[in-house]
This record gives C-alpha cells, sequence and structure tokens, in this order.
C-alpha cells in the first residue's frame, strides 16, 4: 500500500475576486448626502482640486464645447489619466467628515438663569445652592434631581432638616426667574407655578390641578366634576385653560440649531402635466480649469512626481464632474417614476397615494435597490401639495373590495379625516372607524385602526368625549 508524501507545494491559479473602486465609494456617498451636505462637499473639492474651478453664470458652455483649443486634441487624456502605472491610476479619493455647521454663541436656558440669578441679592452660600440646582434642571425647565441630591452637592455632611429648607427657599426663588415654570419638580407643580405667575392662583383652574391632577390627565370629567359639584362641562373648560400653558418652558432656550429644509426636488404643473426639476441653482457650477489645461499640454511636465500629481488631480475632477450629473440623472430617474406611480396624489390628495416600494422603484430604472434607498435618504421634493420627504411616497398597502391597494399613509389620512369630521359628543370608536372604512371599500382589522390612530397622535373615542 503507498502511502502519500508530505511536503510543500506551491500553485499557481487564476480566480475573479471582485473590487470595489474607491471612486464607487465616494459616488454612493455623493448620492446619499441631501442638497446642503453636497454644497459644502463641493466646495471643499473645490479647494483641493486645482483643476477645478467655478463656472461663471455668463460663460457660455455650449461655445466651449465646440470649439476645442488645439492644444486639447494634442493631449492623450486616456494615456495621462491612466500612465503607465500597472496597477491603474492613483486615487485621490480618502473618507472625509461631513461636518454640520452650529451656532457658535448659542445661549441656552442655564445661560439665561444664571444672568438672572447675578440680578438677585444672594448671599455666598444661596448662590452656590442656586447655581447647583441651575445646573440640574434639564432642557424642559424641570428640575431633574432631589432636593436631598442638592443639598449634598453643596455639603460636606449629611443634609439635614435645616439644610433642605435652605434649598427648597433657594429653589423657589429659582422658580421666581423668567420663563415660568422653571425649576419645577413635576409637570404638576410646573402648571401651579404659570396659574400663580398669571394670578390664578385662586382660580377653579388650579384647584383642579392642584387636587385632582392625576384625573385631569386621565379626562376623567365626570369623576372630577362629582368631586367639586359641578358640571363635566365646567371640568372640559378648565382642562382647555390649562392646556394652553407650556408643559416645558425650557424649550424656547434650547440651543439646539433650528433646521431648515431644503428640497433637492421640484415638481411643478407645466402644460398640463407635471414636470420634475433638480434643485441644483445653489449647487457650484464645476468645470475644468482652463489654465490648467495649458499647464497640462506642456509635455515637460509629465515627469516624475508632477505626472503623478496631473493624473490623480486631473482623474479626481473629471469623474466629479461626472458623477454630479449621474447624481442629478438617478434623481430625476426616481422622482418621475414617483410621480407617474403617485398622479393620483397630484391631483386628489393624500388619500389617494398607491402602495410603493424601493424594490418596485428600483426595477424600474433598473439600479439596486440600495442606491434608490440612497437616493431617497433625507431628501425633499416639494410639490403644489406641499413639500415633503421622498419617504413619504412609500409605504405598504391595504387591499380594497376593487382588488386593488390602498397606501397606509392614505388610510391613516381617511382616519384623521374620519375624526375630524366626528360629533364631539358622540366621538366614532374605533370599530365604528372599521365600518366606515369598509363601507368604502376598505378592509382593516380594528386593531389596525387602534395602530394607525396612535401613530397619529389621536385619543380614544372615550377621552375625546365633549360634553
Amino acid at each position: 500500500m503507498s502511502q502519500a508524501k508530505t511536503g510543500l507545494f506551491t500553485e499557481t491559479s487564476l480566480r475573479q475576486r471582485p473590487t470595489i473602486n474607491p471612486r464607487l465609494y465616494q459616488a454612493m456617498d455623493m448620492l446619499y448626502m441631501p442638497l446642503v451636505e453636497l454644497q459644502s462637499h463641493l466646495v471643499q473639492e473645490l479647494a483641493e482640486n486645482p483643476f477645478l474651478e467655478l463656472l461663471d453664470a455668463d460663460d457660455d458652455e455650449g461655445d466651449e464645447s465646440d470649439e476645442e483649443s488645439p492644444e486639447d486634441d494634442e493631449i492623450d487624456w486616456d494615456e495621462l489619466m491612466l500612465g503607465d502605472d500597472p496597477e491603474g491610476p492613483r486615487s485621490s479619493y480618502e473618507p472625509r467628515e461631513y461636518l454640520e455647521p452650529i451656532i457658535v454663541n448659542a445661549r441656552n436656558l442655564r445661560d439665561h438663569l444664571t444672568d438672572q440669578l447675578g440680578l438677585l441679592q444672594l448671599g455666598e452660600r444661596q448662590q452656590r445652592i442656586a447655581e447647583e440646582i441651575v445646573g440640574n434642571i434639564d432642557d424642559a425647565g424641570i428640575l431633574s434631581c432631589t432636593l436631598e441630591e442638592v443639598a449634598a452637592g453643596v455639603s460636606d455632611e449629611q443634609p439635614e432638616g435645616g439644610v433642605l429648607a435652605e434649598v427648597e427657599e433657594v429653589l423657589r426663588l429659582v422658580q421666581s426667574l423668567d420663563p415660568p415654570g422653571v425649576g419645577a419638580r413635576d409637570l404638576r407643580e410646573c402648571l401651579l407655578i404659570q396659574l400663580d405667575r398669571l394670578e390664578r392662583d385662586d382660580s377653579l383652574a388650579f384647584r383642579v390641578v392642584d387636587c385632582h391632577f392625576d384625573a385631569l390627565v386621565g379626562r376623567r370629567w365626570q369623576e372630577i366634576a362629582e368631586l367639586l359639584g359641578i358640571s363635566p362641562r365646567e371640568v372640559q373648560d378648565v382642562a382647555d385653560e390649562v392646556a394652553k400653558l407650556d408643559p416645558k418652558p425650557g424649550r424656547r432656550y434650547s440651543d439646539d440649531p433650528d433646521e431648515y429644509v431644503i428640497p433637492d426636488l421640484a415638481v411643478e404643473m407645466i402644460g398640463g402635466e407635471y414636470i420634475v426639476f433638480v434643485n441644483d441653482a445653489g449647487l457650484p457650477r464645476l468645470r475644468l480649469s482652463q489654465s490648467y489645461r495649458e499647464v497640462v499640454a506642456d509635455r515637460a511636465n509629465f515627469v516624475g512626481r508632477n505626472k503623478e500629481f496631473i493624473a490623480n488631480k486631473l482623474n479626481g475632477a473629471q469623474w466629479l464632474i461626472q458623477a454630479i450629473e449621474q447624481r442629478r440623472q438617478t434623481m430625476l430617474r426616481v422622482m418621475r417614476f414617483i410621480v407617474a406611480k403617485q398622479a393620483d396624489f397630484f391631483e386628489k390628495g393624500v388619500q389617494h397615494l398607491r402602495p410603493l416600494t424601493l424594490r418596485e422603484v428600483a426595477d424600474h430604472i433598473k439600479m439596486a435597490e440600495s442606491t434608490v434607498s440612497r437616493v431617497t435618504h433625507d431628501k425633499y421634493v416639494q410639490t403644489p401639495a406641499g413639500v415633503h420627504p421622498l419617504r413619504f411616497f412609500f409605504s405598504a398597502g391595504l387591499p380594497t373590495v376593487t382588488g386593488t391597494d390602498i397606501s397606509t399613509r392614505g388610510v391613516q389620512a381617511l382616519v384623521a379625516n374620519l375624526v375630524a369630521d366626528e360629533d364631539p359628543q358622540k366621538p366614532l370608536s374605533d370599530q365604528a372607524i372599521v365600518n366606515l372604512l369598509k363601507s368604502e371599500g376598505i378592509k382593516i382589522a380594528r386593531r389596525t385602526v387602534a395602530k394607525y390612530r396612535d401613530q397619529l397622535g389621536i385619543l380614544s373615542a372615550r377621552m375625546r368625549k365633549r360634553f
């Protein structure tokens, strides 16, 4: 019987292994970016790549493309970009961190309260306690710790009754500051402080919030009415008054910057049909630099590091210009299909949205589903029906008796309309809404109606009832 030989052997084989060009990563990033981020990215590229320059509005691109200079004809662009490096051109792509602009000198709630403390005649210890309290007030304006914890923060010893009384006294001073309700320990105290500042401390509203807060939150009008010997309608009037108060008084001084939506796309009715535009008027319009074309035309520059630098920058500039146009065309194709698919929405409203998935769009435009997902990420479109995120047009569907499906978003809009038009003295139950939707041919379960109602922030029928 023969024995197998052992040892080290070498073997050469050919196999295919997919690799992703770093340029593809950058292209995917650009497709993912909303308009504001893309603007910042292009400005950064313009500063780093000397082969890029801004195209002025007065420049005539048509003349430039029709009349090529003799130097352009003599340049072998393919040879320059590929060079004789066996590994191909070196990519100038590097991962970048895109930073969102922030307001440097923004003032928050603590700054506002600290300024007011400086106007009070406080002793050194009172000042220390007040600063400890202010430091523990959250962004909503509510004190986020107990008085014992405040006392422990200003005292090296175990807090005693005298220390707690001193802390509570200073807390009352903090609660007298602007905005009304700041420094409260819970929602009930916050509302009571605001009513007191409005000189409503002897009102029915103050009494209800002070003594029957849990029943008020639970909208148990009948229970409160029986306890106070008044009508349920009077209790509802009190609830309406309390609803005008601010449950989070500190949020007006939030240091979160305001977010403004800049639509990436626009849809307009022109000549009886909806036309899609890319909102790229604010984007820098780039082209290859004319001065650096002249540098490239001189073959004496194509040596050593000069050639490597020129090849990398020129390759990056041409690719970037192509990538911008590819992004633009991809967004147009996606939005045009959405407009065609959701034509009833543009004509009749949100109740007529049709079910739509990313896969359906991807199959139509012959692209990957991940590409469509990047196109729709954090991007908005301005339409005759308002500004909507692109994700607004995508949702699952529910069957109807006609055999077609209706978008879940459209069903939610129908539920909201039914509740808005109901008799407040006889609000619609979930089952009643189910029956009304079925009468319009929509098959839906009661638990689904309850889920949609919760998502819309609509209370149950019992809590919506008015006397």
